[in-house]
């Protein structure tokens, strides 16, 4: 169903501006975390299955989901989702560490790349441009934090063109050790990201629209919190 965009960053402002009242969220593995009363009656039990990583990938401390990144793989949200909002916290505690969500994915990894298709919001340390120089050219900043593009088949069209990805159009991400906010807006085959608070990326006319939602590990430790997911008709 062809929503309203207007009305559907008005939910997703409305979600923000309440959850910056919020005083404590507690994360328990498996589910997302708790919403303020207000919103909590909208929220979607979140709890993710492992597809190829190890017992030991993925962990739970201080109310964070920590992922040693090794080995490289995914796990998967529970369900399938189509329309819907996501919230999540991170930070990378390696220069130049890599990892990032997959939405809308079917999540059957690649024998080879380990990660599964659909659209990959990217999440890679500022420093990854300083350790991928080639021929001397130092890749663009905004590859690095929250770049959108289709992979494993899946097809994208970019608001903010890189080839055949989408780049930000403002670096608005912090560094190794500090959080960063996600916010992801995805409805009918648009998605809609904002940065630490400013939509500044997104892709439309995607060639799949829904499935599962996959947490990257990629080599790189990096932890997660506040997981929000409120679905959309």
């Amino acid at each position: 169903m062809l929503m309203n965009y207007k009305w559907t960053l008005a939910v997703l402002f409305s979600l923000l501006v309440t959850e910056i009242s919020a005083q404590k969220h507690t994360i328990e593995f498996g589910t997302i975390s708790k919403f303020s009363a207000s919103n909590k009656e909208k929220a979607i039990p979140l709890k993710w299955v492992n597809v190829n990583t190890a017992d030991d990938t993925w962990t739970v401390k201080k109310g964070m989901l920590i992922s040693t990144g090794l080995p490289i793989g995914v796990m998967r949200s529970e369900k399938q989702y189509e329309n819907f909002i996501l919230h999540v916290e991170w930070r990378h505690m390696e220069k130049g560490g890599n990892s990032g969500v997959f939405v809308w994915s079917q999540a059957i990894p690649d024998p080879e790349s380990r990660l599964p298709d659909g659209v990959e919001v990217q999440m890679l340390e500022l420093g990854w441009v300083e350790l991928n120089t080639k021929d001397g050219v130092v890749p663009p900043i905004a590859y690095v934090h929250g770049e959108l593009f289709g992979v494993g088949g899946v097809k994208t069209d970019a608001d903010n063109p890189r080839g055949d990805r989408s780049k930000s159009n403002e670096n608005r991400c912090k560094g190794k050790g500090e959080w960063n906010t996600y916010d992801v807006v995805c409805v009918d085959g648009v998605i809609k990201l904002s940065v630490n608070g400013k939509f500044v990326n997104g892709v439309r006319n995607a060639t799949q629209r829904k499935g599962y939602l996959c947490l990257e590990a990629e080599g790189a430790e990096i932890h997660m919190r506040n997981f929000r997911l409120i679905e959309l008709p």
